[in-house]
């Protein structure tokens, strides 16, 4: 067995050999066979390799002195580095750092803005089929300071017409995102208003295309949030304000105790259309806070149709609506000049006088009832130091047909004088009756005031406002102060009974032999009164010597 076994095992032998000498011999004649395609394609890769490398080094995009006029464009500046390489893996690009920025048009002055940090991304695709295209620049840490209007610096940075270097790059950025950029406005006194922007997203930004944005940033005055999305351009460098816009946004938790004497948290959203210098915008408001320097806090909401000026700010407010409780009040005007002023024009009809007066006054409101008013606001520049009823100035007129007395004690003694004169009530009721409830005091005098008004400098004005209530009527004239709720009128009163049944007591015994020099023609008296006190102490007195 082992001899029959080994001489098989030596009778193959030769046969593996056989089979791998023909392998063998097979592989060498393939090889023969496909040398030349081989070497050829060999060749031919090595060939499309340097021209490859020819191609890229020659058309690299991505090169500082290709790179630094795209750059220019896109922000429309002189563009310096600090450090600048190129990235070749996964994607074609470069990182540029420590970036400054100066006007084209003022190289001999200071830079007016910086970078962090700039990433530029690209494709191989794009790069090899020729195409201006980059698909990603992202923007870190760019400020840009505006120096004071009229300023030299703010002459030669930013002439006059120098938006016409502006229409945006030639290549087409696909992605163009910048975050953490502020920009900063100074004034003339050195104070800077700082617009923060946690992110800015453009796309499609090429010149001559419309682009898509989404902006997440603060509010310099009033503080808040600013979210808007939206379409712009194709921009129009020779006339900057015809550059379509359109868009939707939300600015929520505004302060408003920063402007002026306003108080409470606002919030608003809405949308926009339209040429760049001439924004059809509408938009609502909520503010659950409202109110006037120490006046109640009171909700109010609002709704504005406006046209917007986007190279000057100005606005022209088509249609205002703002209510306070049941009470709205239709408004329309404008807000222009470079230091913003507003003139509008107002009407509420039949609205209550309650809501109107709540958030000017700290304490209750001295009246309740229907009211209807109309006239013209102008609010004059925002100053350091001068409060919003300082530079509030209104000229109107109103009318409460059916008003009540909201303070009780003020109501009971208008309505005792109402009843005496009236005649329905006896001047001897008070000493032989204190309680007076055989005259029902209780029930609450009806009274009406109507009449122009002014007011300047939070303090309300009027030469001729007329009160009337039941067996009365009274010309007054004078003032009431929203700074401190004080009221000081003063003019005459007609009765139809005599003028001693308006006093009691021995007052009135004095007064009953004066009656006839008092009696006027169709009315039982006429005497001089006086309107005064403030809140919680408001009163009517018969006082003949009352100062004017």
């Amino acid at each position: 067995m082992p001899v029959r076994n080994f001489s098989t095992a030596s009778e193959a032998a030769p046969g593996h050999r056989s089979h791998s000498v023909a392998s063998n011999q097979k592989w060498k004649l393939w090889l023969c066979k496909w040398k030349p395609w081989l070497c050829c394609g060999g060749a031919c890769c090595v060939v499309l390799a340097a021209i490859a490398i020819y191609f890229v080094a020659t058309y690299w995009p991505y090169r500082h002195r290709v790179v630094d006029p795209q750059l220019s464009d896109v922000f429309a500046s002189e563009v310096k580095f600090s450090q600048y390489h190129r990235t070749y893996f996964p994607s074609p690009g470069f990182v540029a750092s420590g970036i400054t920025l100066r006007r084209k048009s003022a190289f001999d002055q200071p830079p007016f803005g910086s970078v962090e940090k700039v990433v530029v991304r690209g494709r191989w695709s794009d790069l090899f089929l020729l195409r201006k295209r980059v698909a990603l620049v992202e923007v870190t840490g760019l400020h840009i300071v505006v120096p004071p209007p009229g300023s030299r610096a703010n002459r030669e940075e930013f002439p006059a017409g120098s938006l016409t270097d502006f229409e945006g790059p030639d290549i087409l950025i696909d992605s163009c995102i910048f975050r953490n950029a502020v920009l900063d406005l100074m004034s003339a006194n050195g104070h800077r208003t700082s617009f923060r922007f946690h992110r800015l997203e453009i796309l499609n930004l090429q010149k001559g295309h419309v682009l898509t944005y989404d902006v997440d940033m603060e509010n310099a005055i009033p503080t808040g949030r600013i979210q808007a999305w939206g379409t712009f351009g194709p921009l129009n460098a020779k006339n900057f304000g015809t550059t379509p816009v359109t868009g939707h946004f939300s600015f929520s938790s505004i302060e408003l105790d920063q402007i002026g004497e306003l108080k409470g948290t606002m919030a608003s959203k809405g949308q926009f259309k339209g040429p760049l210098g001439a924004i059809e915008a509408e938009a609502s408001t909520e503010t659950p806070d409202f109110a006037v320097s120490d006046g109640t806090r009171a909700p109010v909401s609002g709704w504005v149709k406006c046209v917007v000026n986007g190279l000057n700010g100005d606005v022209i407010l088509r249609q205002i609506e703002a209510r306070s409780g049941e009470t709205i009040v239709h408004s329309s005007g404008a807000v222009t000049g470079d230091a913003k002023v507003a003139n509008i024009d107002f009407q509420v009809y039949r609205g209550r006088a309650q809501d109107v007066l709540r958030p000017f006054v700290s304490s209750q409101v001295p009246i309740t009832g229907l009211v209807s008013l109309h006239g013209h606001a102008y609010v004059g520049p925002s100053k350091p130091g001068i409060g919003f009823l300082q530079r509030l100035r209104v000229q109107g007129a109103f009318d409460v047909p059916s008003e009540r007395i909201t303070n009780s004690a003020t109501e009971k003694s208008l309505t005792k004088f109402s009843e005496r004169a009236s005649g329905q009530h006896s001047p001897h009721d008070d000493k032989t009756n204190p309680s007076g409830s055989e005259a029902n005091h209780d029930a609450d005098a009806l009274s009406s005031l109507e009449g122009p008004v002014t007011i300047r400098n939070g303090i309300v004005n009027t030469n001729q406002v007329i009160f009337r209530v039941e067996g009365a009527e009274a010309n007054l004239r004078g003032t009431f102060d929203f700074n401190n709720e004080n009221v000081h009128l003063t003019g005459k009163l007609m009765m139809k009974t005599d003028i001693s049944h308006v006093t009691t007591g021995f007052k009135s015994a004095i007064l009953k032999p004066l009656a006839p020099f008092f009696k006027k023609k169709q009315a039982g008296a006429v005497v001089s009164i006086a309107v005064t006190g403030g809140p919680g102490h408001y009163q009517v007195t018969q006082n003949f010597s009352h100062k004017k």
